[in-house]
Order: C-alpha cells, then structure tokens, then sequence
C-alpha cells in the first residue's frame, strides 16, 4: 500500500466527463489498496474568466478581494469531484486550502506556504476516504483566503504530499511528460524519461508550463519524488516502465546530457530606467521598493554613460508591468530618473542542462545559432546549468527552433 498524492490540472477536469473520467482513475488506486489525497485546479478557463472580471472592474484590484475571488474555481471543482467520485462508490469529501488549514504568508496573488498541518487529512485517508483538496490556495495570518499565484495548484500538491510524506506525487496534466521543448512548436521534441530536480527548476523558472516553479523548487528542497503524466492515456506503457517524466536527483540520471531543453516565455515584458545617477545605493532604491510590492524582477543589465548617469534595465512578468511602473513612478524623487521606457514585445529563450558544468561553448553555439538566423540579442543571463537570451517576441518560434537543431535535442 503506498501513500499517494494525485493533482489533476485545469484540462483535465475542463467538464463533467473528464471529470468522471478522473474519478474513475482515482478509484483504481482505492482498489489497488492505496491511501489517496487529490488536488484539483479549477476547470479550463474558469480562472481566466475570474481574473478577467477583476482586472475589468480595477486594474489596481485590492489583491485581498482578488483572492476571494479567484480561489473559487477550485471550491467548485473539488466538490464537483467529490460528487463524482461518491457516485462510483468511493468514499471522499472536499477540503478547502482553510480547512486544511493551509498556511500562507500575506502576499496576496503569490502567497507562499509557510506550514501545513496535516493531521485531518491524514485521518481522513487512513479511514479509506479520499481526500480532494482544492488546490492554489490557502489562509493568511490575517485569516483571509489567499491564493498561491498561476500554477499554484501543482506547489499545492507538492507541498501536500511533503507534509503528508506520501510516497510520491503524480502530476496529472494534458501532456505524458517533460519534452525537450514545446512539441506545439518542435514537431521532433523528445520526452525526457527523467529529469533532475535542478534542470526541472531552471525550465520551470524560464518559461516551461509543464510544473510550477515553485512546486519544482519545494520538490527538491524536501525531496519529493514527481512524476508528471497525461490525464488523457491509461497510464501504461511498454515493458513495465513509467508512462510520464519522473523529476527526481541527479546523481538517478545515468547520461547526462549537455543540454536537456530548450524553454521559452511569451510572458516577459522590458522595463528601462533612464537618465538613472551613477552613484551607490540606486539600485537599491530602484528594486527595494519593486520587492516591497511583490515584484520579481529577473534579468537585470546596467548601462553606463559618459555623462555621470545610467540606464538600468531588467524584466519582469508583464501582469506586473503597471504596478511596477506605478512603484517607480512614486518613487521617481528619491531615485532621480529622467524616464521610464517599457517594452511588452519580447520573449525569453533557455537552454537548460546539468551536463553545461562540465561542458564549454553553449553560450557560443547559442549566439552563433541566433545570429545566423538574424536574432538580435537584448539582454543575457546565465546559471550554472542555463543560458537566457531576451529577444524580440516576433522571432519566439524561429530561435526554439534553431537550438533544438542546433543543440542536437532533435528526434
């Protein structure tokens, strides 16, 4: 009997029939005589919908009532799954992230789980009743519903299964698996049988939609064992090996390639700092205020002038352009910038790979590759295992492609 945490994402439970469809597969794994907690998302579009109305009501929407707004997708789906699986016979009941109680910081729309008692769950599941649990959401120490921002329902599960030390956690989705990139756009991507924590979090974090950055980050940290699958297979495969991407540590992963994936992420924007004062503690005063407000900033890239002054560029999610824009704004007395200059039209490409540590010139075959096809590069970043480029939106596919080829990831 294994202890078995199941999450299922937005298209997989999009309408009743998937849903039923899920509650059957959730059945097999009571009869096969395991303990089951799922995690649902809310259905396909519902959250867009929801997100939709509050940004049509205010663009600078109270984030706390934006929370109680959105969380209600996942209520919905998990007593609807409830429902569903008490229909086969199965014994289970909803919970909501404040039932749990799932804690959370007071970051509104990213709220980050700080302690999850599990004690109710697990009592419930070891009297053989399922626990579906709605996922992206929890209770800030105000008591006010919080939400864990987009994708939240994966670190949900995550976090779930840590706290619950179940065995594993499934991932179900609407692809079988990791790809070396996006198939949508590379016909000839490869599924990754495994993948190390640690590549998992840098695709995660550069745009792959497959997990949730921070589900990838706390997986590793507390060395939950994922494994991400298609909602829409029987979940078998040939000669008994494991039908989807298994994301476990890297010393698991006998050939490690120089490169694993390519990633990419339309959803960047670029923002300019002009005519900045060349003197120390600006660049505190300019990203102090951004990180009070909750903005993450990524790549950053500073251009100095002869006259004493300094442009400062850097990213950002383009859902948080305006407030950042804003936080500058009412800070431009204190930092002493001529202009904001703001750019939504760009996109970031990746190349991931723990096998770039022991490897020279991927930075190399990347430049060359873009520049051979006539992409200009905007702004760089590295890590120890990943190269980023920003670059124009237009040329997204184009780049994805060329690397693919060029770093050989090609079926």
């Amino acid at each position: 009997m294994a202890r078995i945490v199941m999450k299922f994402g937005g298209t997989s439970v999009a309408d009743l029939d998937r849903i039923r469809n899920v509650a059957a597969r959730i059945k097999r794994e009571v009869e096969a005589g395991n303990e089951v907690a799922v995690v649902v998302s809310a259905m396909a579009g519902a959250t867009n919908q929801l997100v939709a109305w509050c940004a049509q009501l205010s663009t600078l929407h109270d984030a706390r009532e934006y929370d109680s707004v959105v969380s209600t997708g996942e209520q919905v789906t998990s007593g609807l799954m409830a429902i569903a699986l008490q229909t086969l016979g199965v014994k289970a009941r909803s919970w909501q992230g404040w039932q749990i109680p799932l804690e959370t910081d007071l970051a509104h729309g990213k709220a980050r789980i700080e302690h999850i008692a599990g004690e109710r769950l697990l009592a419930s599941m070891r009297s053989g009743e399922v626990s579906v649990v709605a996922g992206f959401q929890g209770i800030g120490p105000d008591g006010r519903i919080t939400t864990l921002g987009r994708g939240g329902s994966d670190t949900s599960a995550v976090a779930l299964a840590a706290a619950l030390k179940a065995d594993r956690c499934d991932i179900y989705t609407d692809v079988d698996g990791v790809y070396t990139t996006d198939p949508r756009i590379v016909p000839r991507a490869r599924k990754l049988p495994r993948i190390a924590y640690e590549e998992m979090l840098e695709l995660a974090s550069v745009g792959a939609k497959v997990l949730q950055t921070r589900s990838v980050e706390l997986a590793m940290k507390q060395r939950v064992r994922v494994q991400v699958l298609s909602s829409f297979d029987d979940g078998t495969s040939l000669g008994g090996d494991l039908p989807g991407t298994l994301v476990v540590d890297e010393d698991e992963i006998v050939e490690k390639e120089i490169v694993s994936g390519i990633a990419y992420s339309r959803d960047e924007a670029k923002l300019t700092v002009r005519g900045v004062p060349d003197q120390p503690g600006i660049a505190a005063a300019i990203f102090g205020p951004l990180s009070a407000a909750s903005i993450n900033v990524d790549m950053i890239v500073q251009d100095v002038s002869a006259d004493g002054t300094t442009d400062l560029t850097f990213t950002l999610s383009r859902s948080d352009l305006p407030r950042a824009m804003k936080v500058l704004e009412e800070n431009k007395a204190k930092v002493g910038f001529a202009t904001l200059a703001a750019d939504k039209a760009v996109a970031k490409i990746s190349v991931v790979g723990v096998g770039m540590r022991s490897h020279a010139g991927v930075a190399s075959t990347m430049f060359q590759t873009l520049a051979t096809k006539g992409i200009n590069v905007q702004v760089i970043s590295t890590s120890e295992i990943k190269v980023s480029v920003l670059i124009a939106e237009e040329y997204t596919e184009l780049a994805v492609r060329a690397l693919h080829t060029a770093y050989g990831l090609d079926a």
